[in-house]
């Protein structure tokens, strides 16, 4: 049975339901927890320098290897020769195309790039590089924009999970958060949730996810490298000089939407 949600994505392999009762880990990924919202990482340290190093290794060799490979063809027929040479400039385009993006999200992504749930006001922050997504399609007038980023507030309604896989012999596992129009299932953006993890546990943050939505007690606020009274140390090491808007911060903690958008008028946000 496809996905209920349209464009379905490549490597779909299940729809996630929201509710309460999932098998929940937080794993390494929860980073803060309170009564009003919980902060989780994205993107591990050993997983940005490994993927990193691939896409430099990959740039840097396309670079040295195509140009030399073109510089070799044979000179006999030339119809072959442009055919190759057609050839080569293509993958050579492909290779840039592919791997830019992905060194640009690892080089620019600073602090895991946490994502943020308030379940008193069910709204979902973020704050990441505009690369820092699992789609291959980019603008490339954003190339010449490395550091450029997207911060967004979503409605935990509007979010649904599903699961896809990345076609290696590893069959590692990412969960995407579909952002789709109230009240349908037409998707109009995506937000990675938990990235590249094998079989069962890439359901286990979204099932973290789920319960504290819902105020479940199967998790635990003290889950996370920061316990609940650390929230102090949290925003100064994670949040801090990070490009996070004042009333986002602030938004964080809001106790419901009335406060929210208490919070709003304030910093005259629309």
């Amino acid at each position: 049975m496809p996905s209920q949600y349209r464009p379905q994505l490549l490597g779909w392999i299940d729809d996630l339901y929201k509710g309460t009762n999932y098998l929940s880990g937080a794993d390494d990924r929860l980073l803060y927890a309170n009564d009003n919202y919980c902060a989780f990482l994205r993107k591990t340290p050993s997983d940005q320098i490994f993927y990193l190093c691939i896409s430099f290794i990959c740039i840097i060799g396309s670079l040295f290897l195509i140009p030399s490979l073109i510089y070799s063809l044979p000179s006999c027929n030339s119809k072959i020769v442009y055919f190759l040479l057609l050839t080569f400039l293509f993958c050579f385009i492909l290779v840039l195309y592919l791997m830019i993006p992905e060194l640009y999200q690892n080089l620019f992504t600073r602090k895991g790039c946490p994502i943020i749930f308030n379940r008193k006001t069910n709204k979902v922050y973020i704050n990441e590089s505009y690369f820092f997504n699992f789609t291959s399609f980019k603008n490339p007038i954003h190339f010449l924009q490395p550091n450029k980023k997207r911060i967004k507030e979503y409605d935990w309604t509007d979010l649904h999970g599903v699961v896809v896989h990345n076609f290696s012999t590893y069959s590692l596992n990412t969960t995407i958060l579909m952002v789709c129009e109230p009240g349908t299932h037409k998707t109009i953006d995506h937000v990675l949730l938990d990235p590249l993890r094998n079989g069962i546990g890439s359901y286990q943050v979204w099932g973290w996810v789920n319960n504290f939505m819902c105020f479940n007690d199967l998790i635990s606020l003290n889950d996370g490298k920061y316990t609940w009274e650390q929230e102090t140390p949290f925003k100064k090491d994670i949040i801090q000089d990070q490009g996070w808007p004042e009333w986002m911060v602030e938004a964080f903690n809001a106790l419901s939407p009335e406060h929210l958008t208490e919070i709003k008028q304030k910093y005259h946000v629309q």
